[in-house]
């Protein structure tokens, strides 16, 4: 359970969601162009970075005097996998809703002839 919450504390800042995003679509990146595009301080990102680690979603791996960073998206399956039993529960709860309302339609049909 603590993964899971170190996983949605760190998917839960816009700033970690955008480093996330990047490194999926464009792969392993130097930790000045991960830094680059966000609004915030290099200390900032540095925080930020720390918290995606701690969660598991990215590693540093040191190449000469370059830290590149690496996406580690496994952690998320967590994530997904909260979320879908709560999809499954409502989607049972919206079932129910609408068989309610057809119940309802076809009670008022029957009456009416």
């Amino acid at each position: 359970m603590r993964q899971l919450t170190n996983v949605l504390t760190a998917i839960s800042h816009p700033s970690r969601r955008a480093i996330i995003r990047r490194l999926a679509a464009s792969g392993p990146a130097r930790f000045t162009d991960v830094a680059k595009p966000l609004p915030v301080t290099l200390n900032s990102v540095t925080k930020h970075l720390k918290l995606l680690e701690r969660a598991g979603l990215i590693s540093r791996e040191k190449q000469g005097r370059e830290v590149f960073i690496s996406l580690r998206p496994e952690p998320l399956r967590l994530v997904a996998g909260w979320v879908h039993a709560y999809e499954r529960f409502w989607n049972q709860r919206l079932d129910q809703f609408q068989q309610h309302f057809k119940d309802k339609q076809k009670g008022k049909e029957e009456r009416a002839l």
